[in-house]
C-alpha cells in the first residue's frame, strides 16, 4: 500500500464524560471533532453516540440525526458501530443499519471484554452481514482475536463477499480478554489475512498503552490505522489526551514518516468500495 487509511473513533461506549471531560458526546461536539479530524487527514469516522446524560445509546432518532449531520458537514465516510455497549441487545444492534450509514462494524466473535462479555453469536453475525449486503452498507470486520479471522473465512465462503466486493478488517488489539497489542500478534494475524480474498486490507487499533506499538507494526506490515478517544485516553505516561485531533495528528505524522501518506476520503471510498455521494 502506498497510502494510509486513518479512521478516527472519537467516543466509544466505555469512558464516561465525568472521567474524560474532553470526550465528544453531544452532536455538536461530534460534528466539530469530525471536521477537525478531516482537516488533519482522517478519512473515516467510527461512531458511537450518547444520550442527553452522556450515556451510550442506540436511539434510532439520535443515530439518524448523527449520520445526517456528519454527511452534511464533512466528506468523511460515516461508519456506525453495531457493537454499541456490551449490554445492548441484538435487536438494537441490528437496527443501527436502519440509520443509513455508509459503513458499519461487524464483529467476528464473542470476546471477554475486561470484566464483561461482548457477545456475538454466529447467527447474529450472519444476520448483520447479509443485511448489510442487501442495504448497500460496507462492513468493517472487527477482529479481537486470531480465531475470529477463521470465522470471517467461514462467513465469506458461506454467505459471499460484502457489498462493494472488498474485504476490510480492523484488528482490535490490547483489549483485556482479546489478543495483545504487540507486533508479534499483528504479524500472526497478517499471515492469516493472506488467506482471505485477494486484495483484503486491514487496519489496526491499539488500546491504551499499545497504541504506538500497534501503529508502528501496522504501518510496517502494510496496514492502516484507527485512533481516537474510544481506544486511548492517555497520550503519554501521566498525560491525558486533550482531543481526538491530537491522536489523529500523531497517526498522520507516523504515516508520513513511513512514506505512506494519508488517503483522502475519496481515495478511501475507492479502496473500500464505498459509493461516492
Amino acid at each position: 500500500m502506498t497510502g494510509t487509511l486513518i479512521t478516527v473513533a472519537p467516543t466509544g461506549a466505555e469512558s464516561s464524560k465525568a472521567d474524560v471531560p474532553a470526550l465528544p458526546v453531544t452532536l455538536d461536539e461530534l460534528v466539530a471533532t469530525a471536521k477537525e479530524c478531516e482537516a488533519l487527514a482522517a478519512s473515516i469516522i467510527h461512531v458511537h453516540i450518547r444520550d442527553a446524560e452522556a450515556r451510550p445509546t442506540l436511539d434510532q432518532g439520535r443515530l439518524r440525526a448523527t449520520v445526517a449531520a456528519l454527511r452534511e458537514s464533512t466528506g468523511l465516510i460515516v461508519q456506525l458501530s453495531s457493537g454499541g455497549a456490551v449490554t445492548d441487545p441484538e435487536t438494537d444492534r441490528l437496527a443501527v443499519l436502519d440509520a443509513g450509514p455508509e459503513m458499519a462494524s461487524c464483529t467476528m466473535g464473542t470476546v471477554n471484554f475486561g470484566d464483561d462479555v461482548f457477545m456475538n453469536r454466529w447467527d447474529f453475525i450472519v444476520d448483520l452481514h447479509t443485511r448489510m449486503q442487501e442495504r448497500g452498507i460496507v462492513p468493517e470486520f472487527e477482529i479481537f482475536d486470531l480465531g475470529q479471522l477463521t470465522t470471517l473465512q467461514r462467513l465469506l465462503s458461506k454467505h459471499g463477499l460484502p457489498f462493494g466486493g472488498h474485504v476490510h478488517v480492523d484488528l482490535v488489539m490490547g483489549v483485556p480478554g482479546g489478543m495483545p497489542g504487540t507486533a508479534a500478534a499483528l504479524v500472526a494475524c497478517e499471515r492469516v489475512i493472506r488467506d482471505l480474498p485477494a486484495g483484503t486490507t486491514f487496519s489496526a487499533t491499539g488500546i491504551g498503552r499499545s497504541t504506538i506499538p500497534v501503529i508502528l507494526a501496522s504501518l510496517s506490515a502494510g496496514g492502516h490505522l484507527r485512533v481516537g478517544m474510544e481506544d486511548t485516553i492517555t497520550y503519554a505516561k501521566g498525560r491525558p489526551v486533550e482531543s481526538n485531533m491530537q491522536l489523529v495528528a500523531r497517526a498522520v505524522a507516523f504515516a508520513r514518516l513511513a512514506e505512506r501518506p494519508p488517503l483522502s476520503p475519496s481515495q478511501a471510498r475507492e479502496l473500500l468500495g464505498v459509493p461516492a455521494r
